[in-house]
């Protein structure tokens, strides 16, 4: 059946524009696919000089080296093709890849043109050029670098940018312990941490943290920001590939601004503290002035050598009713103070407990390398989202301020949620690896006023006991940790 296919046959069933010429330059045959491109009929391009569809300005230098070809014919491959400009029907010009074969049929030499359009590529290497410009464009105004780390072999690769961040200039590549040599050695626990939460194939493969890195020459310490994303082959992460950036001027800023927050919120509290204990002090104020004038006269009927009970009894009823009036008086502040019913709704606490994390780290108190150990699958617990919040906030807050007092080495921020079937509570323990508590300061440190912290007011534990507690849970200090202070509360789960 092959035998029986003709050169004719497949020459005009070619996908691609085929001329095939003779060795004085004249169009023998035109396939449609030449027809079609250059916009003639086969009897129109057949007898026509190849020079015909070549742009006047080219025409010369073209027969001149057609006359070379056919000197010394020999295959050129469409891969090593000569760039062509041609000429169409309508003028329009053409640039195109060629490839030419000698034919050689009953010692008459010709030649097959193959035609390959060319603009396509040109247009697609121009996308390509303007796209690779706007990506350049885009990291330089950025400041990023880009990082691709071989996670098997180890290796990572790195841009100019990425070099320079490390203070490298040198090779293109460089190891994985190389690359952590720079890191600033208290946050390689976090960093290692984002790495393999990336590389677990039952996570989503996202990898994003930030770190300090020192410059091995100057010890000048940059904050860096990377994100990437994991590549994984056969249930094994095989490339992590991503973004780096310099954010050490947006790090001082915000730790500007988190100091003048917090210097603000101080000030808030202590205010807060103040206009209440002076509402309080109003309040009991009259009472208590009226118990000691009740008193004094009870005394000193006492005194008397004759005693009048009427007096007496007058005296101390006086006292009763001022003590009670005090009473009334202090619970209708309270319960001023607590007017508002609380909303609660079904919260995810492991989600919860994540968005906490970001807050405190947010607001300063960065430095910590959290140990998340938290029930998969937890049923949602029935709460305050606002309220439980502001208490995992005050807890990791008081973690962090513990650790940074007393300088510890390791900063680890264990947090481990379980349930408790028995009481259908969840139970969170938040437990970080400072000084911890003495029995006595584990005794008092729920009471108001009462703190740790050379600038502590003392409210904050006070204030998150009695918010756990409207939340239907309660909040107690293990007084017999082991290292560190420990702190337990529990909600009830949602209906």
């Amino acid at each position: 059946m092959l035998k029986d296919l003709h050169f004719r046959t497949l020459f005009d069933a070619a996908a691609d524009a085929m001329l095939l010429v003779d060795n004085f330059g004249h169009i023998v045959l035109a396939n449609p696919a030449a027809q079609l491109l250059f916009g003639y009929t086969e009897d129109e391009l057949c007898g026509l000089t190849v020079e015909a569809l070549i742009p006047p300005q080219y025409r010369k230098q073209h027969q001149h080296y057609r006359e070379l070809f056919f000197s010394k014919p020999k295959k050129r491959s469409m891969g090593d093709g000569k760039g062509l400009v041609a000429l169409s029907r309508n003028g329009k010009e053409m640039m195109l890849d060629i490839g030419l074969s000698p034919i050689k049929v009953q010692e008459q030499l010709y030649t097959l043109v193959i035609f390959n359009v060319a603009d396509r590529r040109h247009t697609a290497e121009q996308a390509l050029q303007a796209s690779e410009e706007r990506l350049r464009l885009a990291k330089q105004a950025a400041n990023l670098g880009i990082f691709d780390c071989d996670c098997e072999r180890k290796i990572i690769y790195w841009d100019e940018q990425m070099r320079q961040l490390w203070g490298d200039s040198s090779d293109k590549t460089v190891t994985y312990e190389e690359f952590m040599a720079v890191i600033h050695p208290e946050d390689h626990a976090a960093r290692q941490a984002a790495y393999n939460h990336a590389i677990n194939p039952a996570n989503n493969g996202e990898y994003i943290t930030e770190f300090r890195v020192i410059h091995p020459i100057s010890g000048v310490i940059h904050w860096i920001a990377t994100v990437g994303r994991v590549h994984f082959k056969d249930g094994h992460a095989n490339r992590l590939v991503g973004v780096a950036r310099d954010v050490t001027k947006q790090k001082n800023l915000e730790k500007n601004l988190q100091v003048q927050r917090a210097e603000t919120e101080t000030l808030f509290k202590e205010q807060v503290a103040a206009r209440t204990a002076s509402a309080i002090a109003h309040e009991l104020n009259q009472p208590l002035t009226a118990i000691s004038a009740y008193s004094e006269v009870a005394l000193h009927a006492l005194h008397n050598e004759i005693i009048n009970p009427d007096s007496l009894k007058k005296a101390l009823e006086g006292c009763v009713e001022q003590a009670q009036r005090a009473g009334r008086s202090l619970h209708e502040l309270l319960a001023f103070l607590q007017k508002n019913e609380i909303k609660t709704e079904r919260l995810n606490l492991n989600d919860l407990i994540n968005e906490a994390l970001n807050i405190t780290r947010n607001d300063g108190y960065e430095g910590f390398y959290p140990v998340l150990q938290l029930e998969q699958n937890l049923p949602d617990v029935q709460g305050n989202r606002t309220q439980v919040q502001k208490v995992l906030v005050n807890l990791f807050r008081n973690a962090v301020e513990a650790m940074r007092l007393a300088d510890t080495s390791s900063s680890k921020l264990t947090i481990l949620v379980q349930s408790l079937a028995e009481t259908s509570m969840a139970l969170v323990i938040v437990q970080d690896s400072g000084p911890g508590l003495d029995q006595l300061m584990a005794k008092r440190i729920f009471e108001p006023f009462f703190s740790t912290k050379p600038n502590g007011i003392g409210m904050g534990l006070a204030i998150s006991r009695a918010l756990i507690e409207a939340n239907g849970g309660q909040l107690w200090v293990d007084s017999n940790a082991e290292r560190g202070a420990k702190f337990h509360f529990t909600l009830p789960f949602a209906p």
